[in-house]
């Protein structure tokens, strides 16, 4: 299967480019007009020698700083990555870019890893992808020492594994220097989407990087509308966010294993099409799952945080996390795997105070409890933010938020609706902490809003708190309203919850606000609607949104994407490749618009270039003329 795949592809020869401009590897190679934002700057560092760090969010196009000075250095660039699938993945794209690349891990067969290794030695190959854990060994140092082989870069993805204040630490990335030592002369580049300052100082030091330069790109990620809900009926939700994306590709984040399986049960039961991934499952199925969602013909995966670090797929349109990540950088890190096309997506964040004790459940087993609370405590804040939620994600980067500045109308749930204004919540927050003390603080939420709005259920009435003088003073409120008023309450330090099911305690300061004159003013929003029915939510077509991309009135781009699709599907199955290894959304939407008729105009399409136009042209273009006369006829 390994040389089946690559031998059909087109290969540019792995010299071709020495020496020459960034700009034009760039569009020869990967059909680009332009560079992204300090990628031209961090490629000059490289080329230039420079030690380099690089911070740019996901999707923000870090392969490009690397893989172009491996072109144009004479020598070869060993690139350190953390996952199996992450290789494969680069490697797919390059080969189908026609640059000639390999990995050495465990996945090969020793045939496959023999002719790699000719091939590397022979200079063939430009850029060689290893693991941490390989490169610590004699066999793959050997190799890459051998005679008359020049390591021009070293390059380290997912640098933030370096770094104890990082979510994803590997300790095999500390023996990264002593690799790095064997070739002094080779330039050094790492990278990462998410580090904080303390991250980056910890990829400066353990890396051993030389003076280097350190290039911040933004973090702000447009394209992705953040949102977060009260976590109440978390399966209508999910199934509105589904449906919203009706025929796209999404991902569910749970905190643990039970509540994937269970929810990856019940959403296939309801006819979705969905699978689980998470570590408890056998390696073969695991590696099943992630591989029928890469090359979509599953639409969702539901996954614990193992799940994420090597996709590059670029089509995911949402991103629902059902549980409270433990930290803003691992919750960047899985929004950040929607929408790395730049099209619009979705993050939903499905938020309970309850989860916050489930998360510091770990701390103990944390080499570093207060760092992870810190962590959790910024990742609180943006969950329970009442203004713009942009603006609290960047500042925890060290970034300010200009809205000014954006170019999509509104960047989240609370900016959609406009900052939440502080309203005199005095009446119903006395109520409330009341109705605790009257049920002896023993219930939790649900209970004591039941309480308040005079439930006539039977625990109720078998406790006798359809007797006490707080049932039924609440119906100014609705259940919804309720619960936003705890949550607000326990944000405010007035209650807290404790123990297993999550029962309702009030502080001091929440004593001592019943003897206050003081008004409570809180930001609280009336719920006006309450929430979407398992079978609710507008479904619009995958086929709609993207004929919504040419023109809106353009029919005919909206049939050629139909057929391209259908012919990228039949292709990347040939080919046993993601179909976005052979050309994404973006650039099938420019096909759509542009409808080339020839090679010279196929190179004027984003994404499209000489080895894609020379591989694929011939049957763009008989798709798109079988599309135009099937519509004239």
């Amino acid at each position: 299967m390994f040389d089946a795949c690559y031998n059909n592809y087109v290969k540019i020869n792995a010299h071709t480019f020495e020496g020459t401009d960034p700009e034009l590897v760039l569009k020869t190679v990967f059909g680009y007009d332009s560079f992204r934002q300090n990628q031209r700057k961090i490629i000059q560092s490289v080329l230039n020698g420079k030690d380099t760090l690089a911070i740019m969010p996901t999707g923000g196009g870090k392969s490009i700083c690397y893989q172009i000075p491996a072109l144009i250095f004479e020598g070869i660039t060993v690139v350190v990555s953390p996952l199996i699938s992450l290789m494969q993945d680069q490697v797919d794209s390059l080969e189908a870019s026609g640059i000639h690349s390999a990995f050495l891990n465990s996945s090969l067969t020793w045939d496959d890893y023999k002719k790699s290794v000719d091939e590397i030695k022979s200079g063939e190959v430009k850029i060689i992808y290893v693991s941490p854990e390989g490169l610590s060994t004699e066999k793959i140092r050997q190799i890459l020492g051998s005679e008359g082989l020049k390591i021009s870069c070293i390059t380290i993805d997912e640098a933030h594994c370096v770094s104890q204040w990082g979510h994803d630490f590997r300790p095999d990335y500390m023996e990264i220097g002593s690799f790095r030592a064997l070739f002094p002369d080779a330039v050094m580049i790492a990278l990462t989407a998410t580090a904080t300052e303390n991250v980056r100082q910890d990829i400066i030091k353990n890396l051993k990087l030389n003076k280097p330069q350190v290039f911040v790109s933004s973090f702000n990620r447009e394209n992705i509308f953040l949102e977060v809900q009260p976590k109440r009926n978390a399966l209508d939700q999910i199934v509105n966010c589904i449906n919203k994306h009706y025929g796209e590709s999404g991902i569910i984040y749970c905190y643990s294993r039970k509540a994937v399986d269970e929810l990856t049960k019940v959403l296939s039961d309801m006819g979705f099409s969905v699978l689980n991934y998470h570590a408890g499952l056998p390696d073969n199925v695991r590696a099943e799952n992630q591989d029928k969602f890469v090359k979509d013909k599953v639409q969702i995966i539901v996954a614990t945080i193992a799940f994420g670090m090597g996709i590059n797929k670029p089509n995911v349109r949402f991103v629902i996390n059902y549980d409270l990540p433990k930290s803003l950088e691992e919750y960047y890190q899985e929004i950040g795997r929607a929408g790395r096309d730049g099209l619009a997506s979705t993050a939903l964040l499905l938020y309970s105070p309850g989860d916050i004790n489930k998360v510091r459940f770990f701390f103990d087993s944390s080499s570093d409890p207060r760092k992870a609370e810190m962590r959790l405590q910024g990742m609180i804040n943006f969950a329970t933010a009442c203004s713009c939620r942009r603006r609290i994600l960047l500042g925890y980067f060290g970034e300010a938020y200009d809205p000014t500045k954006a170019t999509k109308d509104c960047c989240c749930d609370i900016c959609s609706c406009g900052e939440i204004p502080k309203v005199d919540m005095t009446i119903p927050v006395q109520k409330l902490i009341c109705c605790i003390i009257r049920t002896q603080e023993r219930f939790g939420s649900s209970y004591v809003i039941d309480v308040l709005l005079g439930s006539k259920q039977k625990r109720i009435i078998d406790n006798g708190h359809d007797r006490i003088s707080t049932w039924g003073i609440g119906k100014e409120l609705c259940k919804d309203d309720w619960f936003q008023l705890i949550d607000l309450c326990i944000a405010a330090g007035y209650l807290t919850k404790y123990g297993e099911y999550s029962i309702l305690q009030i502080t001091e300061d929440g004593y001592a606000l019943l003897s206050s004159k003081e008004k409570v003013l809180l930001q609280f929003r009336r719920t006006t609607l309450a929430f979407p029915k398992k079978s609710s939510g507008e479904r619009i077509s995958t086929e709609k949104r993207i004929a919504e991309k040419p023109a809106a009135d353009d029919h005919q781009a909206e049939e050629i994407i139909k057929a391209l699709k259908a012919w990228r599907r039949r292709k990347a199955d040939d080919m046993n490749v993601p179909p976005y290894v052979i050309f994404g959304d973006k650039t099938l939407y420019d096909i759509a618009a542009k409808k080339p008729g020839n090679r010279s105009s196929l190179l004027q399409v984003y994404g499209i270039g000489e080895a894609k136009a020379d591989q694929f042209g011939k049957s763009i273009i008989a798709v798109i003329e079988d599309v135009m006369k099937e519509e004239n006829d």
